[in-house]
């Protein structure tokens, strides 16, 4: 059995959290994770707002050139962009994933499946 990781090492994230409360309170909420596998790691998710994602990139000084693009999904249909910058001390991961709409004319399983 591993050693369990202490509450302390989740420390610079933590602070981050705190911070973005007092000083990003009117930007968008994002999906917040932070884990006992990477303990200083803080990754704020966007589901379906790049809007949200872009405002954080901005609050938190990342260019949009440094944003980091790509898609999956079955048929390439999610569009995936990632950021990181450093923030208290420790690493800040953004991650935006956004549905890309179906090309004009082309229908979706549901609709094939009805």
């Amino acid at each position: 059995m591993s050693t369990p990781i202490p509450l302390s090492a989740m420390a610079a994230p933590l602070m981050a959290l705190r911070i973005f409360e007092d000083r990003y309170r009117h930007l968008p909420a994002p999906c917040v994770s932070i884990s006992t596998i990477e303990p200083s790691l803080l990754r704020l998710a966007f589901h379906d707002d790049v809007d949200g994602f872009e405002s954080w990139c901005q609050a938190l000084g990342i260019s949009l050139a440094k944003v980091q693009h790509s898609v999956q999904g079955e048929g390439g249909r999610t569009r995936v962009m990632k950021a990181e910058t450093n923030y208290s001390g420790g690493p800040v991961r953004l991650v935006c994933f956004a549905t890309i709409p179906a090309p004009e004319g082309e229908r979706s399983r549901a609709e094939v499946a009805s």
